[in-house]
């Protein structure tokens, strides 16, 4: 079982650290001492917190698609050229940013302050973990 410290936990949750111990205190999670005699949480039972708690601006596009990963978001910036732009969104706690041409820019109005969902469709997902085992 991966034990995740109070800190860490806080902030890989994007809340204080006191939340965190408010929710041991709640019963949501269990804290357990690690090896050096610090409270820590099971990383999996933070996980399965981490998935009740999760709350991300709701998809009003009434589109349907194949792709699962879709992020509602604003609009922050807008880089743009004649051909190419690059358009930055903050959806949640995520930045996500798309190079598309000018003319989709325009096409979908396309400005800060605007809302629009970024779909994520790839066949190639890299996951890495601290402490891996290189090849």
């Amino acid at each position: 079982m991966p034990l995740i410290r109070i800190a860490e936990a806080a902030s890989l949750l994007g809340v204080s650290d006191d939340t965190v111990r408010r929710w041991v205190d709640a019963g949501a999670l269990t804290a357990v001492k690690d090896a050096s005699g610090r409270a820590a949480v099971d990383g999996a039972e933070l996980a399965e917190l981490a998935r009740r708690q999760a709350s991300a601006p709701r998809d009003t596009s009434g589109v349907a698609r194949s792709a699962r990963n879709s992020f509602v978001g604003l609009v922050t910036n807008v880089i743009e050229d004649r051909v190419m732009a690059q358009v930055e969104l903050q959806c949640g706690p995520y930045r996500v940013v798309s190079l598309m041409s000018s003319e989709a820019v325009r096409d979908l109005g396309l400005e800060p302050g605007s809302v629009a969902t970024a779909v994520v469709k790839a066949t190639t997902v890299i996951v890495e973990t601290p402490g891996g085992k290189a090849p």
